[in-house]
């Protein structure tokens, strides 16, 4: 038997305080039960089983009809529709993909041309530097030879001039030493011993 909140809160003042004498217990009968049949709960009673199953044949048909016409037919529609967006939407993908690989590879290809060049532009202001260098380096050369030329000249002069005087210097300084062992020099024969010393 099933009492619900309401029946027994309704039933609690219907009973009486002599009542629980008689083994029936606060609250745990509902009232108007008579009708009922043995307080058989009405979906769980047998005999209303064929009008139940009726309305439940009934019911499930007029929800299928509904289903049918009404309710798969609108879902069939959506489905259809976002079927179709994303097929149009992959079609639009696909179309930028390739729009966006054709873009890639002319930035790839100007990036390779722009790096030629670049290379060609370096390779020659290399060239062009080196080249520079090559004539600058060849005028410093030719200039230290010029003035190395005129260096060992004007040594070759000085050394030719010091050697003139030594013989002068060692002619004069012979003569100072004979005279200063013997008191008188030949100066003919001293030349003559110098110049053959040289």
């Amino acid at each position: 038997m099933f009492v619900t909140p309401a029946y027994g809160q309704e039933a609690a003042p219907a009973v009486e305080s002599g009542a629980g004498a008689e083994g029936t217990h606060a609250g745990t009968e509902v009232p108007g039960n008579a009708g009922h049949e043995g307080g058989t709960f009405p979906p769980f009673n047998p005999a209303t089983f064929p009008s139940q199953i009726l309305w439940l044949a009934i019911t499930f048909g007029l929800f299928y009809l509904f289903l049918k016409k009404v309710a798969l037919p609108r879902l069939g529609g959506i489905l259809e529709e976002r079927s179709g967006r994303i097929a149009r939407d992959l079609d639009q993908a696909a179309k930028l993909k390739g729009e966006a690989d054709a873009a890639v590879a002319a930035y790839e290809q100007a990036l390779a041309e722009a790096k030629a060049n670049a290379n060609a532009i370096g390779q020659q202001a290399r060239d062009a530097a080196k080249a520079e260098a090559e004539d600058a380096r060849k005028a410093v050369e030719a200039g230290l030879e010029t003035k190395l030329a005129e260096a060992e000249k004007r040594i070759a002069d000085i050394k030719a001039s010091a050697m003139k005087d030594v013989g002068t210097i060692a002619e004069s300084t012979a003569t100072a030493i004979v005279e200063q062992l013997v008191g008188k020099a030949d100066k003919s024969a001293i030349a003559a011993a110098v110049a053959a010393g040289r």
